[in-house]
């Protein structure tokens, strides 16, 4: 037990203080020769976090700050281990970017044993059809995947979702969209929320493809998913409809202050209530889409296209399409036929938006 001097200034008397402090430091060092060997541990961790820090950054591409954020995770005294794990990255596509990312968000990674450890993990979804470029972009995006066991998860979540979908290309597909998902236990989550929709009413064919196109919704808490089901039960949506699987999404990834945002948004735009709950029964993502987005839209239908806001409300898949790659180029180039009375008018927004493509629009002549 040691007893720090305080910071205090003998006023008048600062050499007597200094003789002091002076002696009661070699008082420590002569009566306590752990605080000695303490000092030299210390300096030595010191070092090491020093090489740790200073590897990071040189050979895996961090920033200072990064790399020292890092250090208090990961700790090493040679570069062997490390140098290994960056050598087998490499090899199997990933860019230094990729790597810095992976060892940004997962510093262990660098402790693994590669033989035993991550080249098994590796080696088995490359063996699932999984490209090396793929695996390289799903695994900097969620390292976690390289510290799971690969008998105990990597495999039985393969082997379950080969059963779900019997095809390794949309495995593929929803790991792109929610990579996260091998982190869960799949009995805990898809079967229980899978069995909720089965007892609603819901076909097992959109089950399916609500999988593969919004995998997320399905690792929600039971609990949660239970409640959502039956809110959008509640709200007027057919189980039989995949626009029921699409609203619980919906639902689920936002709070009720959001909804009350979003609502208020299509109302300041022109929609009314009852617009608005129609468009999202008819497609409900038009509550996903951001209130910019919802505004830039309208801006530009009703204020430079000169469509009325309650017509757009009946058109609510418009939400769901690029603003700035098709409506707007389609949009300008109407405009342009119009004012060079190559067009009258356009008779409805199904036609403005989907039928017309890059030069002559192929039924101008429904049109003129």
């Amino acid at each position: 037990m040691f007893c720090f001097l305080p910071k205090t200034t003998l006023h008048g008397r600062p050499n007597e203080f200094k003789a002091f402090k002076t002696y009661n430091l070699l008082y420590i060092f002569r009566n306590n020769p752990s605080f000695s060997f303490s000092l030299k541990s210390t300096s030595t961790i010191a070092n090491q976090q020093s090489f740790t820090v200073s590897y990071l950054i040189k050979n895996c591409w961090l920033s200072p700050e990064s790399a020292i954020s890092a250090s208090k995770y990961v700790n090493f005294k040679t570069p062997n281990k490390p140098d290994s794990v960056i050598a087998l990255l490499k090899n199997h596509g990933f860019s230094k970017t990729q790597i810095a990312t992976l060892i940004k968000r997962r510093p262990c990674v660098l402790a693994s044993d590669v033989e035993k450890t991550l080249l098994p993990k590796i080696t088995f979804l490359n063996s699932k059809g999984i490209s090396s470029s793929d695996l390289a972009k799903c695994l900097s995006k969620c390292p976690s995947l390289l510290i799971l066991s690969l008998e105990n998860r990597i495999i039985p979540s393969f082997n379950f979702l080969c059963d779900l979908l019997q095809s390794n290309k949309d495995i593929l597909g929803v790991l792109n969209l929610f990579t996260r998902m091998l982190l869960y236990d799949f009995d805990s989550y898809i079967l229980p929320n899978s069995n909720v929709l089965r007892q609603n009413g819901v076909p097992e064919l959109n089950i399916v493809k609500g999988f593969r196109q919004v995998p997320k919704t399905f690792f929600y808490t039971p609990i949660q998913f239970k409640e959502i089901v039956e809110k959008v039960k509640q709200m007027g949506f057919s189980p039989e409809r995949f626009t029921f699987i699409l609203a619980v999404t919906v639902l689920g990834s936002m709070s009720k202050s959001t909804w009350e945002t979003k609502f208020d948004v299509y109302e300041k735009c022109g929609w009314s209530e009852e617009e608005i709950l129609d468009a999202f029964k008819n497609h409900p993502l038009v509550m996903a889409a951001s209130e910019g987005r919802i505004k830039a839209l309208m801006d530009f239908l009703v204020n430079v296209m000169g469509f009325k806001a309650s017509f757009v409300a009946k058109q609510p898949y418009l939400l769901g399409l690029s603003l700035e790659k098709r409506i707007v180029p389609r949009g300008l180039f109407v405009k342009d036929l119009i004012s060079k009375g190559l067009l009258v008018k356009v008779s409805g927004l199904t036609t403005f938006v989907c039928k017309f493509r890059e030069g002559v629009p192929s039924e101008i002549c429904v049109l003129l």
